[in-house]
């Protein structure tokens, strides 16, 4: 027995900060790489996350597996973003079966609602009115601002020990987004009425489009998983031609070669690689949330400003 506390007291006395005696970090799971990039910056080294969909990976098709299950089951946190765009969240949730803190990333956003096509309105979130709504509410950096702010609320929730550590990390990260709308509204807002048309893969940059006005084409919808018909191709290509569109971009995420075809059969020029629905790996040119806006940004405005 006088071993035993002799042992105990030298590991104590050697040092509590050594990895067997190191406080355990809050396991979080995040639904794709946009909210992993977030947890990860408001928790920082008190956080172990697990991203479901990540670099370049598509949440709209993703499936879950029996690893991702397993994932969850042994989480503190759940993060998603809502508003209908992982479908898959509650099978996932149910065969894991977590227990632990959800946070709706999106709450507290304004969602924008669904003018597109009605056969695929039927499979997206509705509002109380039954409107049909657009997920991809991380595109405007001021629902970015909320998103950190929720994030931070559910760490802090689940480990109330380290919530001033959460807030500060969240500050932080706030101010950054707070200065990068800032910088899109000067900058686009320099751009005549005329070039703010852009062509993209699908529709998922409404709310970025609502915030620096500027108007986005896309063949495929919300989704995709949507289908897009011949006629769709043809009538954005006269509308490429009619209205002299010059700034056509793949995303990071979709099958380039619908947008290739578009821009062949309107002789326009293909502008560059936007990230929409996920970051690019770590040694790619938006690797993180902030860095995202900063590649569509340099991306976009180079094609715009062009004559």
């Amino acid at each position: 027995m006088r071993i035993t506390k002799v042992l105990l007291a030298a590991a104590l006395a050697a040092g509590l900060s050594s990895p067997a005696f190191a406080a355990e970090k809050l396991k979080v799971v995040a639904s794709f790489s946009v909210l992993g990039d977030l947890a990860s910056e408001v928790g920082g080294d008190l956080v172990d996350v697990t991203t479901l969909v990540g670099p370049n990976g598509d949440a709209h098709t993703f499936e879950p597996s029996p690893q991702n299950a397993k994932a969850l089951g042994e989480a503190a946190v759940l993060v998603e973003n809502g508003l209908g765009l992982e479908h898959w969240m509650q099978r996932l949730v149910a065969a894991s079966n977590f227990k632990g803190e959800t946070v709706i990333a999106s709450k507290g956003v304004e969602p924008r609602l669904w003018q597109g096509d009605a056969d695929e309105a039927e499979e997206l979130e509705k509002n109380a009115d039954g409107k049909a709504i657009d997920p991809h509410a991380w595109q405007d950096p001021r629902n970015g601002i909320l998103y950190v702010n929720n994030i931070v609320a559910g760490f802090s929730a689940a480990d109330p020990a380290h919530a001033s550590d959460y807030r500060r990390n969240g500050d932080a990260l706030n101010e950054q987004l707070t200065t990068i709308h800032d910088r899109l509204a000067a900058e686009f807002g320099k751009l005549p009425e005329a070039k703010r048309r852009i062509v993209t893969s699908h529709d998922a940059f409404g709310y970025f489009g609502a915030a620096y006005d500027i108007q986005f084409i896309a063949p495929e919808g919300l989704s995709t998983e949507a289908d897009v018909s011949a006629a769709d191709v043809a009538k954005i290509v006269r509308q490429v031609k009619d209205e002299h569109i010059q700034a056509i971009f793949v995303e990071n995420i979709t099958d380039p070669r619908l947008i290739d075809q578009i821009a062949r059969e309107s002789s326009v020029k293909v502008g560059g690689e936007l990230f929409s629905d996920a970051l690019s790996p770590k040694d790619g040119p938006a690797p993180t949330y902030v860095k995202m806006f900063q590649n569509n940004e340099s991306q976009l405005l180079a094609a715009m400003s062009g004559s």
